[in-house]
């Protein structure tokens, strides 16, 4: 007799978005934020592999100390959990330890907040093993003050809309524990910072020029980085379909090179703890020489993400840096906005998938290039041509030309080389 065949499948977990309207200084109620707060974390929670069944919002000064919602909102919101059948709810605020603990009590069903799904998404997405080591530490800190309020599931250490990542060990960790994890992670994330130190100071030695590609999560980064420089980074319509940062060389004319690093993707609320353990990481930005600033200019609310990004980067310490504002996806772009960026040293209408604006990009990574290098016409003796490897490295060759009395070379070079010469 044959074998009863079963099919498992992953049943899919839906949830009811749960936001609170605070009011703004003027007394008015900030439903706009509010609605575009609740749209981005939908797309978090589709993103982590949930589905949305519902939404409830409260408008009320602040959120509650105890239970997040007030009384009679916590008692619709069991309601509309019982109506939609949703196994869980995610509240669009970091909740504290109480309020996770006290609505987990009264609505009998899994808790999350916007922090918990970001760390899911992260888990999935790290693929290096800083990217892991990183991701693990953010979620045993945030987990670290909430043991008590994950009440029986206290070893719930994997992500909050399923279990995976570097975290989902089944562990009965109690806080000892917990805390001499932390304590090996960061020595591993020490040396891992160490290495690229160690890296970066290499490329400072031999005055590597470094853009830094930076932008709201999903605006395009790793597209921009793949048709620069073929660097075959995974490009998906999701929020940080990328985490691990990538460093390509791109060539420009006159053999320029500049190093493009992409970093992870910004988004409102971004979790202090992934703020804290990706730090290293973020701060490619702040050692860079310029930053590519991609901004996706078919989303209505580009200019509150850019605001988002520039505040992200103040609090990384990362100023008086050149930008390059890149207003991306022109291709999809049906109505006539003005684009503009007044912090922006420089502005550019691009599309990286069409790879419309691209040399025009190129063009002025060159000329940027060539303000800091000085231009250099000399007659080098044979005897030392061994400057033309240093030359063609770090400058841009314009001419060379072999004559009998010598090599005649006309270049823009860094200061370094021009003392050389």
């Amino acid at each position: 007799m044959m074998a009863e065949m079963h099919e498992n499948r992953e049943i899919q977990e839906c949830v009811i978005l749960v936001g609170v309207s605070s009011a703004g200084a003027d007394g008015s109620v900030l439903q706009d934020d509010l609605e575009d707060s609740l749209a981005e974390l939908a797309e978090l929670v589709k993103t982590a592999g949930a589905s949305v069944v519902g939404t409830l919002v409260q408008k009320r000064e602040a959120a509650h100390p105890g239970t997040y919602l007030g009384t009679g909102k916590t008692e619709e919101l069991a309601e509309l959990i019982a109506q939609t059948k949703a196994t869980g709810i995610v509240c669009d605020d970091e909740l504290s330890p109480a309020q996770m603990r006290n609505l987990e009590t009264l609505l009998d069903t899994k808790v999350m907040d916007r922090t918990l799904v970001i760390l899911d998404i992260f888990a999935a997405r790290a693929s290096t093993s800083e990217g892991k080591i990183q991701v693990e530490l953010a979620q045993l800190k945030y987990r670290q003050s909430r043991l008590t309020g994950f009440g029986r599931s206290l070893s719930r250490l994997g992500g909050g809309i399923g279990t995976r990542g570097p975290g989902e060990k089944k562990l009965e960790m109690d806080r000892r524990l917990i805390r001499e994890r932390i304590a090996q992670l960061n020595r591993e994330l020490k040396e891992v910072r160490q290495h690229r130190e160690v890296t970066r100071a290499k490329r400072e030695r031999e005055h590597v020029p470094v853009a830094a590609i930076v932008g709201y999560t999903n605006a395009g980064k790793s597209t921009l980085l793949n048709r620069l420089t073929d660097a075959d980074v995974l490009e998906e319509d999701k929020l940080f379909a990328t985490l691990d940062p990538t460093t390509r060389v791109l060539v420009l004319s006159g053999r320029q090179e500049i190093l493009l690093t992409d970093t992870v993707g910004f988004i409102r609320k971004l979790p202090h703890h992934l703020i804290e353990a990706f730090r290293s990481t973020l701060e490619e930005a702040k050692y860079a020489d310029y930053i590519l600033h991609v901004v996706d200019a078919s989303n209505p609310q580009y200019e509150k993400q850019m605001h988002i990004v520039y505040e992200t980067l103040r609090s990384l310490g990362v100023s008086e840096k050149p930008v390059i504002t890149l207003f991306n996806k022109q291709d999809v772009i049906t109505a006539e906005q003005p684009i503009r960026d007044f912090r922006a040293d420089h502005v550019l209408l691009i599309s990286a998938r069409e790879g419309t604006g691209l040399a025009e990009l190129k063009q002025l990574l060159g000329e940027l290039l060539r303000e800091d290098r000085v231009l250099v016409e000399r007659l080098l003796p044979y005897a030392d041509a061994g400057i033309l490897p240093l030359v063609r490295k770090r400058g841009e060759l314009l001419e060379e030309d072999y004559r009998p009395e010598g090599i005649f070379i006309r270049a823009y070079v860094p200061m370094e080389v021009y003392g050389k010469i």
